[in-house]
């Protein structure tokens, strides 16, 4: 199939020094994951992607995207779009609670910044339908004019992707009570159309005028006859499903992975674009020399020969929330930081999470996260500029007035080492404050430390530099790589949503294998990178994709 530009493409190739290999163990990601989907008038197919701020048309013949509203513009996290009567595309933006329009040369405006968790979105005869993905969400008509909406329902249990039906009604569906409803677009009392479903995240119809819904939770997609509740599911993909579209009678669904699949006759489906990873963010080993990739709503593992696999998602049970930074600590467990601010021991094998500290006043945008040699966990609160130990539920600061703390890591001797994003440095923390280990540097996100070596992700200068704890030696391995943000762009702040996330951000995290790896997140291109000295003895690791 054409069209397999990766999202992302660097100003230069990476390049290494002398003796150093590189190696992507999972391709790039084509999307920034995959939400709502609308055919347009030219029979590509929209895709909104709430991560990546950025909107893409697809030639679902080709598989060739082209970058509608790009990352950094005007749009940020799109959610759902609808095209209105004069081609216009509308848009929700999700975090910012904002739909705006966009018209055919690109021009943007806000028609209104004050729907919180704007969501699903729908034009019919000319007007213009949007709820709000959240705990007490409203369903609204828009005035075009930028007029005061018209409120059709209050205190919905987080309404979504919805549409009005053959029969005039709109249906839309409610994450929070798993269920779907009609109302007349002029009013009166709401009448529910199916319950106890897969978790309903979007509503269309088909030509015959049959309900289809993706179900975010079981991976199914169904097809409902609201005239006498039929069921059928037409397949499943996997949880995590988000929005559908058809173009003629072909039916197409997305996932929060990007991935865009085709619903076939016989519960079978043709993956038209493959699943990637969203950003990566943080990267752990633990002491099987095993790699673990954490990506926001997802947490994966990867292993030689198979490629990821999913051990949580947004959706799965016990999952601890959006999980930014990650540290193995044994026995299946990890100490995890989130978006919504909380510390956390999670055991993905028995759906089982610990909040350790931040749950009732949450930490102001936590990232890399440790285990300490006392078996505490700690974290780098980079609004806070400062670093944090939690041990038996007692929060301890290690230091403060740090400068954006982002990566945090431990040498064999105990010395805890931060990496300070805003100082362009990284520290080494002891009684009396914080001595530098290296500076010079752009913007230091994650590190690592292997043997008497720390390694550091410098995401504004693209670089992976090696140094000596004793600071006297320093290597940049890498340059060029694709870590954050594109060149010459300046991404808007993605504010999140509770309970879905807290303030989200880019975090190119980094981790060292016991065979001498060294594991980049390639956050801007969506991959993990594998890059080794052969002068360290490290094996040769095959990639294979997701799985």
């Amino acid at each position: 199939m054409a069209g397999s530009k990766a999202r992302y493409t660097g100003a230069a190739p990476v390049g290494l020094a002398g003796g150093w290999s590189l190696e992507r163990l999972v391709p790039p990601s084509r999307l920034f994951g995959a939400n709502g989907l609308r055919t347009g008038p030219d029979g590509r197919v929209y895709v909104a992607q709430v991560a990546g701020s950025q909107i893409s048309a697809l030639d679902v013949a080709t598989g060739d995207l082209e970058t509608v509203s790009a990352q950094g513009g005007d749009v940020v996290a799109p959610d759902d779009v609808d095209f209105g009567p004069e081609g216009d595309l509308y848009i929700t933006e999700y975090y910012d609670g904002r739909v705006s329009v966009r018209a055919a040369d690109g021009a943007t405006r806000v028609l209104r910044d004050d729907l919180p968790g704007a969501n699903g979105i729908t034009f019919h005869q000319g007007r213009l339908f949007v709820n709000e993905c959240r705990l007490g969400g409203r369903l609204m008509e828009l005035d075009l004019n930028g007029g005061a909406p018209r409120v059709l329902l209050e205190n919905l249990p987080m309404p979504n992707a919805m549409e009005v039906g053959p029969d005039g009604l709109l249906y839309y569906p409610t994450l929070g009570g798993n269920d779907i409803w009609r109302i007349d677009p002029d009013g009166g009392e709401p009448e529910r159309v199916a319950a106890d479903l897969g978790v309903p995240d979007a509503v269309k119809f088909d030509s015959a005028g049959r309900i289809v819904s993706t179900q975010v939770g079981s991976g199914e997609v169904l097809r409902i006859d609201p005239r006498n509740g039929e069921r059928t599911v037409l397949a499943t993909v996997a949880p995590g499903l988000d929005n559908l579209t058809f173009v003629d009678d072909r039916l197409f669904v997305s996932g929060f992975t990007g991935q865009i699949t085709e619903i076939l006759p016989g519960g079978r489906t043709r993956a038209v674009l493959p699943e990637g990873l969203t950003w990566p963010l943080d990267l752990t080993v633990d002491g099987d020399g095993v790699l673990y990739v954490a990506d926001g709503t997802y947490f994966h593992r990867f292993t030689p020969g198979t490629g990821l696999e999913v051990l949580g998602m947004l959706f799965s049970p016990g999952w601890p929330g959006y999980v930014r930074g990650a540290a193995a600590i044994g026995r299946g467990a990890f100490a995890v930081t989130t978006s919504n601010g909380q510390i956390a021991r999670w055991t993905p094998a028995s759906g089982e999470h610990q909040v350790l500290a931040g749950g009732s006043e949450p930490f102001d945008r936590l990232y890399g996260v440790a285990a300490g040699p006392g078996g505490d966990a700690v974290a780098a609160e980079l609004g806070a500029g400062r670093v944090v130990s939690v041990r038996g539920g007692e929060v301890t600061t290690l230091a403060s007035g740090l400068d954006r703390p982002m990566g945090v890591a431990f040498a064999a001797d105990g010395t805890c080492l931060v990496s300070e994003s805003g100082a362009g440095r990284v520290v080494r923390l002891t009684g009396s404050g914080a001595e530098t280990v290296v500076d010079g540097l752009a913007a230091p996100q994650g590190i690592a430390v292997r043997g008497e070596t720390l390694y550091v992700v410098d995401a504004e200068a693209k670089t992976l530099v090696g140094a000596g704890l004793d600071g006297r030696s320093r290597t940049t391995i890498a340059r060029d790589l694709p870590v954050g943000p594109p060149p010459g762009v300046n991404p808007k702040p993605l504010k999140g949503l509770v309970p879905f996330s807290g303030p989200q951000g880019l975090f190119a995290g980094v981790a060292a294998g016991p065979d001498g790896t060294v594991y980049v997140s390639a956050d801007a291109e969506g991959s993990v990178l594998a890059l080794r000295d052969p002068g360290a003895g490290g094996a040769r690791t095959e990639g294979t994709g997701l799985a």
